[in-house]
């Protein structure tokens, strides 16, 4: 029998039915009799001696103790003497602790911290039972809207239902393992919070109340009134502790017409929490003239670090800072049915080219200009990776470094006799925890990924060199070897200089060991930090904000995250002045690079992994179509500037929108080869274009609308959500069905600030 019910029965908190079975499972144990009997004793020993000291006091050290940390509350808790009662259970609780197991002990702190404190006072309403057949299942959409509602409200257990009934209906729908695994983290700090706070409020309410002066004789009269007036007022519930959260500052009610009767509104709330976060600024991309500027240079991107992270703030019903979403990382989080080269191709990728009109300018063009890369089989190379793991006190929360851990053991899982790990870990100073350890000794790299403790400051460069030394000690000729950086990117000890650490990584990229970094956190994540350092070491970013992200980046996508087959692949696309008057490249604002950068095999840029695909989107003004631009005034000092007149080619080379050139090297390699394919138009409607087109263009969409772009507005959101569900397609993850959820709550959130305004 758990002591929280012996507990009950003993302080008459059981209903009549309760109290019944109750007392009938003592009559078959004596030894939880006799417990149970001494402890109502002892309870009523307290009742009686809180009463005696009560009236013991005067009417002013009553009113003082009763209203301390207890402000009035609009609404009655539990009534009559349940402070006393309360009191006296915790302190019968502690009195007990010498012959109960730890465990029980645990239990019981965990079962009175808890009832401490109040629940939120909405819930989603539940439909009665009846004896008519039963009504039709809940919409997923629904599900998640109740689940997550009720995770905001602390109501865990609520949410976890309906959470496994999403699943139930959709078992791979990713918004819901990610949802049940916040929600369970988010219960075990609330608990924890709400235990170490009750139990130190409870333990300064009994010190206050043995140290409080009694007075000789109080007067008769002035005790009675005090008792009544205490009577009447209602109990208020304790305070709940500032590391809660501040009070949301948005309360949006939004209805859902899908099955009122099982939920009429959905409540989402977003707190407001000091952030020391950091992103790098990137700027709305500008319309350029084709017959002044007909090169547009940059460098692909294969992280993915924005998408999660934009993930996270919806997740917690907050809209994400403008320079937090990155489109580029926005578009390349999906995977595209995208052709790969062919088998004979000397090139580790294909090139593939979309054009469509464009939903916000219909009288433009929006081309897409995809690469896809081989894609490995079954075999990967012989590897060496290092973890370089950020143990230090600023990981010391449930969604750092054992987040950091859980994601770990899955990579270990998939390691065999070809790969070596291993593992060096840095906070004040760095340490080698794991030397190099083969892949199938599975319990030794777990045991070391288990004994992890965070504590002290973050010395990362120190454990930047260490992890190379170890790295370049132990490289492998035409494998795999790279440093896997775990942190939330805050170095304080050390070099912590951004252009001195971003130095440090460049020069350590030239020995042929790569970099990929990824983001745990909340509230002090170096976003960019850490997207540089990847970008610098060879490498790619990606963000975990949940255990599925992780399966995503290093189960799913192992062999992309882990395996290069090309790096510093640049893009420069040239636009035919004769077809096109202007462009714009959406993303990629830290990306770009001067036109003479493509052909200098000495400037660094991105790397690709095995499988991975990049995309990248212009919008295009048609030759002959006027772009929108605000009027400007007359010069006063100068004539007005005329437009260039575009030299005539040699050739004609009508119908030609554009060529797509691309320099990549080989992992190794340290001359680059070239890629060109020009690009025609044959007028596709957005409609009429691909699944891939159509989606793609849905992502950019919602990334526009969150980074508020001056174009935006002209693309609803019910366009972009009317898109996004007819291009579905095929979802073996579940990505783009989450991708629809986050788009019904950026759209949600994006009104109710815009009404806030």
């Amino acid at each position: 029998m758990k002591p929280e019910d012996l507990t009950a029965w003993a302080l008459d908190e059981l209903s009549a039915e309760e109290r019944k079975q109750i007392e009938a499972a003592l009559e078959t144990d004596p030894g939880a009799k006799a417990e149970a009997e001494a402890t109502q004793s002892f309870c009523n020993l307290l009742t009686r001696e809180l009463r005696d000291e009560e009236a013991a006091l005067t009417s002013e050290q009553r009113h003082k103790l009763t209203n301390s940390n207890n402000p009035p509350s609009a609404r009655p808790w539990i009534v009559r003497a349940a402070a006393p009662l309360g009191l006296a259970a915790c302190i019968a609780l502690a009195g007990l602790a010498a012959w109960r197991t730890p465990q029980q002990q645990s239990d019981d702190d965990l079962s009175l911290a808890t009832s401490a404190i109040p629940p939120e006072p909405m819930k989603a309403p539940v439909p009665p039972a009846t004896s008519s057949p039963p009504a039709p299942l809940p919409s997923i959409q629904t599900e998640l809207a109740v689940a997550e509602s009720a995770a905001q409200l602390d109501d865990f257990d609520n949410a976890q239902v309906h959470f496994e009934q999403v699943l139930a209906q959709d078992p791979v729908n990713s918004a819901a393992r990610r949802g049940m695994e916040r929600a369970e983290a988010d219960r075990e700090v609330y608990l924890a919070e709400a235990k170490d706070h009750t139990r130190a409020k409870m333990l300064s309410q009994v010190d206050q109340g043995w140290e409080t002066p009694v007075p000789a004789s109080p007067s008769p009269a002035a005790s009675l009134s005090v008792r009544m007036q205490s009577s009447d007022a209602p109990y208020a519930p304790p305070e709940i502790p500032q590391s809660f959260g501040k009070p949301a500052n948005i309360a949006l009610q939004t209805t859902l017409v899908e099955h009122e009767d099982h939920l009429r509104t959905a409540t989402f709330m977003a707190e407001e929490k000091p952030s020391s976060e950091s992103y790098t600024p990137t700027p709305e991309s500008p319309l350029h003239d084709v017959a002044r500027d007909p090169l547009s240079t940059f460098s692909i991107d294969v992280d993915t670090a924005s998408y999660a992270n934009v993930r996270r703030f919806l997740n917690r019903n907050t809209l994400p800072p403008a320079d937090a979403v990155r489109l580029e990382e926005m578009l390349n989080y999906f995977p595209y049915p995208l052709e790969g080269p062919a088998p004979d191709s000397p090139h580790p990728f294909a090139v593939e080219t979309e054009l469509s009109d464009c939903p916000w300018a219909p009288e433009h063009r929006l081309a897409r200009i995809a690469i896809q890369a081989r894609r490995l089989g079954t075999e990967r190379p012989n590897s060496h990776l290092v973890f370089l793991l950020d143990t230090s006190g600023s990981m010391n929360e449930p969604d750092k470094l054992p987040l950091v851990q859980e994601s770990l053991r899955l990579l270990v899982q998939q390691l065999g006799e070809k790969d070596r790990v291993s593992i060096v870990t840095y906070a004040g100073s760095s340490g080698l925890v794991l030397p190099p350890t083969n892949g199938v000794e599975k319990q030794a790299l777990l045991r070391a990924i288990d004994d992890l403790k965070p504590g002290g400051s973050t010395h990362g460069s120190a454990g930047i060199e260490l992890a190379y030394q170890q790295a370049v000690a132990g490289f492998i000729e035409g494998g795999v070897n790279r440093v896997i950086l775990c942190t939330d990117g805050d170095f304080n000890v050390g070099i912590s200089d951004p252009d001195q650490l971003h130095d440090l990584i460049a020069t350590k990229a030239q020995s042929g060991v790569f970099l990929s970094v990824l983001g745990f956190g909340t509230g002090n994540l170096k976003d960019q930090t850490m997207e540089t350092l990847a970008d610098r070491g060879n490498g790619n970013y990606g963000y975990i904000d949940s255990l599925s992200e992780a399966r995503k980046l290093l189960v799913e996508q192992m062999a992309g995250t882990l395996v290069t087959v090309a790096k510093d692949v640049k893009i420069q696309v040239e636009f035919n002045p004769a077809e096109v008057s202007h462009y714009r490249l959406l993303g990629y604002a830290n990306r770009l690079l001067a036109k003479e950068d493509f052909n200098d095999d000495t400037k660094d840029a991105g790397e690709i992994g095995a499988g991975h695909a990049v995309t990248a989107l212009y919008e295009i003004v048609p030759a002959g179509v006027q772009p929108a631009a605000p009027a400007v005034d007359a010069l006063k000092y100068q004539p007005a500037s005329k437009s260039v007149a575009p030299t005539q080619p040699d050739r004609d080379f009508s119908g030609e929108l554009m060529t797509v050139k691309l320099r990549y090297k080989a992992p190794d390699g340290q001359t680059s080869q070239l890629i060109e394919q020009p690009v025609t138009d044959s007028g596709h409607t957005l409609a009429g274009s691909s699944q891939t087109q159509r989606f793609a263009v849905a992502v950019a969409g919602l990334a526009l609308r969150l980074r508020g772009e001056s174009h935006a507005p002209s693309f609803s959101w019910d366009a972009i959500d009317q898109l996004a569900r007819q291009a579905q397609g095929e979802d073996a993850f579940g990505y783009r069905r989450e991708f629809l959820q986050l788009l019904d709550k950026a759209r949600v959130l994006s009104r109710a600030d815009d009404t806030l305004r």
